[in-house]
């Protein structure tokens, strides 16, 4: 049984809080509980979408953390969401909908544990370092959550992108696909070209060059080193590619600057420049280990320019730095002849009512068979002279935080 201060943990006797604004606990508290430097999972990230309106009644994603007291002491919290649409989430479930809908049944609104608009693996249940090891207390805690969930009438339960993924309760599994980039201590990119089949090796060069012919330069930044023109042009671009794919820009300028200044370490801003003007740029984040490309966007449409400000810096950043991984986002065939190789991903669902029981499973069971038959279609098209090497990683992939 786990203990407190030295004496028996009871769990029945821990008390369940759920607050509407992460501020309600202090950042020093939050983030002692994790003690991950993956920086979606920072009170300071978390903060600045509450504070800045990105997650709000108006998007859909109401807060709901969960924390989780021993007498006075905090000792487990889960970023969690109330949510009323799929919007932002990454892992979609629009046939749920329709089929809670066909038999009369609300399918909003919904719990999500997921960090907004963010398709990265990283930590949700977060379990201060004394009682981190303990099943029976992750277990404990999501029983209670789930009883929580169903009484207050929500239709379920989504853990999404965790690197945990609970046994118990056991909830229904579902699974997709990422392209990520794995380093495999390369000295340059050169090193890396060098891995490629001659003919990939040959069109990454080409595409580098077209555009350093044009003049087109790169900047990449960490939030310290960043200006307030900078978040000027790369708001611009933010707002400018959701717009212009008729979808919902979320976050905004004051959240941008606000990350930059209170978490600058896990920042890296790419602008692109040519005759002095920013014409493109992308924002990614980093821990120790992984590089995370988040959002892209540009003044003009210029041929590469897209994969050399998204993916190419990237991995030039992630060798100088000696980063493990490149997780550049969710989507895109593209990837694979850039480097990027397929990682199987699951996520984590519990309903409150399902009437849908064999169908469900079924569901999840053929979803399963097809994401790992695309998978082994798609290793022989990856650019790598020995793509066996990288298999390896790719499986192991979910363990890393």
């Amino acid at each position: 049984m786990p203990s407190l201060l030295g004496a028996p943990l009871n769990l029945d006797s821990l008390r369940l809080m759920f607050v509407e604004n992460i501020d309600q606990v202090s950042a020093e508290q939050w983030n002692a509980l994790h003690a991950s430097d993956n920086p979606f999972i920072q009170h300071a990230f978390l903060a600045a979408l509450e504070r800045h309106g990105c997650v709000s009644q108006r998007f859909g994603w109401l807060p709901r953390h969960l924390l989780v007291y021993a007498a006075e002491e905090l000792v487990a919290a889960m970023p969690l969401y109330e949510k009323r649409n799929n919007y932002g989430e990454f892992v979609f479930d629009q046939p749920w909908e329709r089929a809670w809908q066909s038999v009369g049944l609300a399918y909003y609104p919904k719990l999500v544990s997921v960090i907004p608009y963010t398709p990265a693996l990283g930590p949700r249940l977060l379990i201060a370092p004394p009682y981190r090891s303990t099943e029976l207390l992750k277990q404990h805690i999501f029983e209670r959550l789930i009883d929580w969930m169903t009484t207050q009438g929500y239709s379920g339960l989504h853990l999404l992108f965790s690197t945990h993924q609970p046994t118990a309760p056991r909830p229904i599994v579902r699974h997709d696909v990422q392209f990520q980039w794995f380093n495999q201590n390369y000295a340059n990119f050169d090193a890396f070209l060098a891995q490629l089949k001659p003919k990939k090796r040959k069109n990454i060069r080409q595409e580098r060059r077209a555009l350093y012919e044009q003049g087109i330069r790169f900047r990449c930044l960490n939030g310290t080193q960043t200006t307030a023109k900078d978040w000027e042009a790369f708001d611009y671009f933010y707002q400018k590619t959701f717009l212009e794919k008729w979808s919902t820009p979320t976050l905004n300028r004051s959240f941008f600057e606000e990350i930059a200044r209170t978490m600058p370490q896990h920042i890296l801003l790419v602008l692109a420049e040519k005759e002095g003007q920013t014409i493109a740029g992308a924002l990614m984040f980093r821990s120790q280990k992984v590089l995370y490309g988040r959002h892209w966007g540009c003044a003009e449409e210029i041929k590469h320019l897209h994969f050399e400000t998204c993916f190419y810096q990237g991995i030039d950043y992630a060798i100088a730095e000696g980063i493990e991984r490149f997780e550049p986002g969710a989507g895109g065939e593209h990837k694979i002849a850039r480097g990027f190789v397929p990682v199987r991903l699951s996520s984590s669902h519990w309903l409150s009512v399902n009437p849908f029981e064999q169908p469900l499973q079924r569901f999840v069971a053929e979803e399963r068979s097809m994401i790992d038959n695309y998978i082994a279609s798609v290793w022989p098209s990856t650019p790598y002279q020995e793509p066996e090497a990288l298999q390896p990683l790719a499986q192991a992939n979910q363990t890393l935080d």
